[in-house]
Parts: C-alpha cells; sequence; structure tokens
C-alpha cells in the first residue's frame, strides 16, 4: 500500500480513535438527559472514519500496524469490529459503567490513560469532531494530556520520515504545516475515502479474540465518568420552531406578494441592521462601563476575526458587570482598541526572539494556550471565553485540560445565575439546546459566531497593555496561511441564500447579483462544495456551519437532514425547487414548486424593497 506521499522510515505504530453514534436523523434524549442507544442505529462517527483510513494507509505503507481505540458501553465494540473487517490489525474497547456520564474532559482523561496503558504510539488519529455534538474538544485535550502536538482538520499530508507534511483546513482558511513524530492528528472531511463496511454480518464475522476489553480499574483508579467532569448539564429544552409549510404554486407574481406578506407577518423584513431579539445577530448591545478590580472575565481574542471578537467582548462585559468583575482580552496583535468593544484590559501575546512564518505572530495555538494557562493559573479567572473557531477550540481546550477546567463547546447564549456562567449548547442538528454549567473554579466556553450580539461601542480612557513574550516551542511549525473567504460574513448575515446542485454553475453570476440587491450571503450544502463550485467555508449542515440568519431562502436544494440541521434555526426559510415532493417544503414557510429563477425575477425586486427601505 506503500504511496509517493508516504515514505515512513520505519514501521509504525498506529492508532485511530472511533466513537459510535445514534444514526444522526434518529437521535432523541431519555429521561435521564443521556442519549438513547437502546433501538436506534448506530454507526461510527463520520470523521473517524477517516481516520481508520488514513491510519491503516500509513501503518502498511510503513509495515506497522493500526489499533483501533473505543470508549464507550459494551455495544460500542461495532466500531472496532467494523475497522477490524476494514483492514485493522486491533481493537482496544474500553468499556465500564463508571465512565457513563463524561463529558470531553472526562474522556480525553480516560483516552489519555488507556493510550499511555497500551503505547507507546508513533502518530494517532481522531476525527475532527463528533458530529453529534460538535465540540472538537477531545482531540487537542488528548494531545494537551499527553504532551504531544497537534494538528486540526488534516485534509492532506506527506510523511518522509519522522516529519509529516500537511494541508489544514480551518474554517475559512488553509494552513501548510509540518510537525514531527509521534503526535496527533484530527481529520477533516474529504482527507481519503472513508473506513465503511455496510454489512453488519461483516462484523459479526470478525474473531471477538482481536478486541481487547479494558475496564475502568485496569487503568487507575480515576475518578472516571461523571465524578471526573467539571461541566453538568441542567435544564433541556427543544427547539420548537413554527414553520407555515405554506407552498405556493400558479401565478408567481401572485405568490410574491403572499410569500413578502407572510415573511412580514414573521418579522423577516425589517431593514438590514434592525434589532433582532429572538436571534441574538444584528442586535447592537449597550456595554457596561469600564471596570477594573473583582472578578475577572478571560476573552481569547483570534487574530483577523474582529467582529466574533467584539461579540465576545461584549458579553464578556455584561458578564463581569454582572459578578462586579473587569474583562481581560488575551491573543496576539491584541490591543489598546478592543477597550471601545469591553475590554478593560489587555494581555497582548506574542513570541520572543524572532518571528516564525505562518501568521499570527507565529505562535501555533499550544503556544497561545501555553501562555493563557500561565496567566490563569496566576488570576484564576471567573470565566474564560473563546471564538468557536479551530483556533479557540484548541487553544480553549489546551486550558482546560491543563487546568482541569469545564469547557462548553459551540454555545450559542450565556448567563449568570447564581454567580455561575451557564451556557446554553445545542445538540442533535439543534434540535435541542441544554444549559451546561461548570463546577470547576475557572469556567469556559467557546461561542458560535453570529448569536451574541454586537456591542455599541464605548468611549473609554485608553486600557492598559501588558506585553506577554512566548517561546514558540515549535512543534507545529505554520509555512503558511490563505483565506479564501471571510466565515464572519455567513455567521453575521441577516439574510442568506442557500445553493443546491439543482443550480447550474453558468447561473451563479446572476444569483450573486440577486445576492447584492438584498444584502444576502452565500452558502452551499456539501455536494456544491465537494466539487469546488463554492468555497469549503459556505457549506452549511452536519459537517459544515449551522446558521441564524434573519431570512433563508434555499433553491436548488432538496432539503435532506444532513443540510437542514444547519438552518434550523433560521428567522424564516423560503424554499424554491420544481419538485413538489421535495423535502424542503417541510422545513419551509413559504414554498414555491418552481423554476428558481422564475420566482427570483418576481420574489427579488419585492425584497429589496422591502430589506433596503
Amino acid at each position: 500500500m506503500s504511496t509517493p506521499d508516504l515514505q515512513p522510515a520505519r514501521p509504525l505504530r498506529v492508532l485511530a480513535l472511533a466513537k459510535q453514534i445514534p444514526v444522526f436523523e434518529d437521535m432523541r434524549l431519555g429521561p435521564d438527559r443521556r442519549l438513547v442507544r437502546d433501538g436506534h442505529v448506530l454507526h461510527m462517527n463520520d470523521y473517524c472514519r477517516r481516520g481508520v483510513a488514513q491510519g491503516l494507509q500509513i501503518a502498511r505503507a510503513s509495515g506497522g500496524t493500526l489499533s483501533v481505540l473505543t470508549l464507550g458501553p459494551p455495544s460500542a465494540d461495532t466500531v472496532c469490529r467494523e475497522a477490524i473487517a476494514f483492514g485493522a490489525d486491533a481493537g482496544f474497547h474500553v468499556t465500564d459503567p463508571a465512565f457513563a456520564g463524561s463529558d470531553t474532559l472526562a474522556t480525553a482523561r480516560a483516552l489519555a490513560a488507556a493510550v499511555e496503558h497500551l503505547g507507546p504510539f508513533d502518530l494517532i488519529f481522531a476525527g475532527r469532531n463528533s458530529v453529534d455534538a460538535d465540540t472538537g474538544q477531545v482531540p487537542p485535550q488528548l494531545a494537551e494530556l499527553l504532551g504531544l502536538p497537534f494538528a486540526c482538520g488534516v485534509r492532506r499530508l506527506r510523511l518522509s520520515g519522522e516529519r509529516l507534511s500537511l494541508l489544514l483546513e480551518h474554517n475559512d482558511e488553509w494552513l501548510d504545516a509540518e510537525l514531527d513524530l509521534p503526535a496527533v492528528l484530527s481529520c477533516a472531511e474529504r482527507l481519503i475515502d472513508p473506513c465503511k463496511i455496510k454489512d453488519p454480518t461483516v462484523w459479526a464475522g470478525v474473531d471477538g479474540s482481536r478486541i481487547r476489553t479494558i475496564d475502568a480499574a485496569e487503568l487507575g483508579p480515576g475518578p472516571w465518568g461523571a465524578a471526573a467532569s467539571p461541566t453538568s448539564v441542567g435544564p433541556i429544552w427543544t427547539l420548537t420552531i413554527d414553520r407555515r409549510r405554506e407552498v405556493l404554486s400558479g401565478d408567481l407574481a401572485e405568490g410574491a406578494d403572499r410569500a413578502i406578506a407572510v415573511l412580514e407577518d414573521r418579522g423577516a423584513l425589517a431593514p438590514a441592521g434592525a434589532p433582532d431579539v429572538a436571534r441574538g445577530s444584528g442586535l447592537v448591545v449597550e456595554l457596561p462601563a469600564a471596570q477594573s478590580g473583582g472578578p475577572t472575565v478571560g476573552v481569547l481574542v483570534e487574530p483577523a476575526r474582529d467582529r466574533h471578537s467584539r461579540e465576545l467582548l461584549g458579553a464578556a462585559a455584561r458578564l463581569a458587570n454582572a459578578v462586579g468583575g473587569h474583562v481581560v482580552a488575551l491573543g496576539p496583535d491584541a490591543g489598546v482598541e478592543l477597550g471601545g468593544f469591553g475590554a478593560d484590559a489587555v494581555q497582548r501575546i506574542s513570541a520572543a526572539g524572532a518571528v516564525p512564518a505562518g501568521g499570527h505572530g507565529g505562535l501555533a495555538e499550544e503556544d497561545v494556550a501555553a501562555a493563557v494557562g500561565d496567566w490563569a493559573e496566576g488570576v484564576q479567572p471567573w470565566a474564560i471565553l473563546a471564538p468557536s473557531t479551530a483556533w479557540g477550540r484548541e487553544v480553549a481546550s489546551r486550558v482546560a485540560a491543563r487546568l482541569g477546567a469545564g469547557l462548553t463547546g459551540d454555545a450559542v447564549g450565556l448567563s449568570c445565575e447564581d454567580g455561575r456562567l451557564i451556557a446554553e449548547k445545542p445538540a442533535f442538528g439543534g434540535y435541542v439546546i441544554a444549559d451546561i454549567a461548570c463546577s470547576s473554579t475557572v469556567q469556559m466556553a467557546t461561542v458560535r459566531a453570529g448569536v451574541l450580539g454586537l456591542p455599541e461601542p464605548r468611549r473609554t480612557p485608553e486600557v492598559p497593555v501588558t506585553e506577554v513574550t512566548v517561546t514558540p516551542g515549535g512543534r507545529l511549525r505554520v509555512l503558511g496561511r490563505r483565506r479564501d473567504d471571510d466565515g464572519d460574513l455567513l455567521a453575521h448575515a441577516e439574510v442568506v441564500i442557500g445553493i443546491g446542485v439543482g443550480v447550474d454553475v453558468d447561473d451563479y453570476d446572476r444569483l450573486r447579483a440577486d445576492a447584492r440587491k438584498i444584502g444576502a450571503e452565500l452558502c452551499a450544502t456539501r455536494k456544491v462544495t465537494d466539487v469546488g463550485a463554492m468555497p469549503r467555508a459556505r457549506q452549511v449542515g452536519i459537517t459544515g456551519h449551522s446558521i441564524s440568519p434573519r431570512l433563508y431562502i434555499a433553491i436548488g436544494l432538496s432539503g435532506k437532514f444532513n443540510h437542514t440541521s444547519g438552518v434550523r434555526a433560521a428567522g424564516s426559510i423560503v424554499a424554491i425547487n420544481p419538485d413538489p415532493e421535495a423535502l424542503i417544503f417541510d422545513w419551509c414557510d413559504v414554498g414555491f414548486v418552481a423554476d428558481w429563477r422564475d420566482v427570483f425575477d418576481e420574489l427579488i425586486p419585492r425584497l429589496e424593497a422591502a430589506l433596503t427601505g
């Protein structure tokens, strides 16, 4: 199985982590607020399938071995069986009632204990995230606990001796990077064709002696499971959205008039920038006055994410006001101007000595995490907020693992109750929202862009800026960064047009012109981004982004759950498809059974008049 891109110097011991999850459409919660597994079809997490396949390729090219490690109930042995049927040499199944209730940090600790018990391994593959939870926290937390370098979102790799050259997919940017073995890697969606054995009878035929079961006692005294989890789940509620499901056919001019009436009734046609309390995005919020002293709320500021940073700082300022504290912004390139958006002090993190190539001040995520961890250990902040981006997730995850802090991933709301941080976490494709609380001294959350509202700039004296220098570790060496899009544009858009494969690429110029008229951004289904018709950063759905525009217009797409789960929180949805049986009509408020171009001839002028005032 040797390939020109894989030239290892020696046999490698490779490990792939694999998580068992229910088929996404079947997921539901039980009365104990845990995932109900009984009676549902279970399978290997989609991203983990890439790790198994890539791990097998490297193991065979090196003359080494691939093992698969899973943590879960007895039924989770099926992922080991499928991987072995695919070609893996052995499976390790960590299972014990003691692991029940594990959050991401408790999971990472159990996996780290298993890796140290079974290792050493030269290379550990993991999925970029689990599609049922979308936190992306376990792989970087595992790397931090094992003291290993980590690369997120590997889209392409080349191995020469002990060195890996990588192309990494991070939200709306691409990174060229390299690192040396051993390392932990998380896999992007298109890294390699996935491990997939569809016939369960093949799994059943796998020799069970090739799967080693490991219980909690074998890994040590713990604590494990819920006892080791610094986050806990509070009230859970279903995100119920009333859709009109009014499908129109016939005269398009009359239909367009009717659509405008429905959208006006639903509040979808306020002029751009008008407050939308229901969604948060577009809401301009007032900041409290600058503060000093009291509990600290830290905000991780990612370079070149100005709008997202403003959201986080505004939220932090309101939280700090609730607990009588103040806000400290931390990050590469963080400056005095952040005082206008909620920061009371700034910690600017920079590289000591010559700045390495690769942007972000020459600092890798683990370098920033080291500086933030040192700061947090001394200050013991009340909370730390971070962007829910590849950068923010790794930095926050490493800091949380170092501090033993609770970390809620991809939060869509923040509040303070009885002096504690409550983060609202969506799950199961946005069907439910759970209140997550942290028991740790330092409380942490990564936050989705476009959900908290932008602060009105405040006039404030210049805030103090403290320079913090870090010597880059040099383990993950970023050689270059490039963006093919600006993800903040889509995250904060009030109007979005979603494109499916039913839209001819030749019509994109016309579509872009129509979008400009109504101030809309464009997004796409996975099939559209797979063929390169739209950037990967514009993919919406289970393995893409989740967005919540005031108005979403779906054209040329069927409405399968994989995509519509990403727009579930949209204020109003207009669907256009010539097939009257298209699933998208079950998700919309107004639907047109027609060609989108004909509908746009009538609808766009009306929307332009309403939205531009």
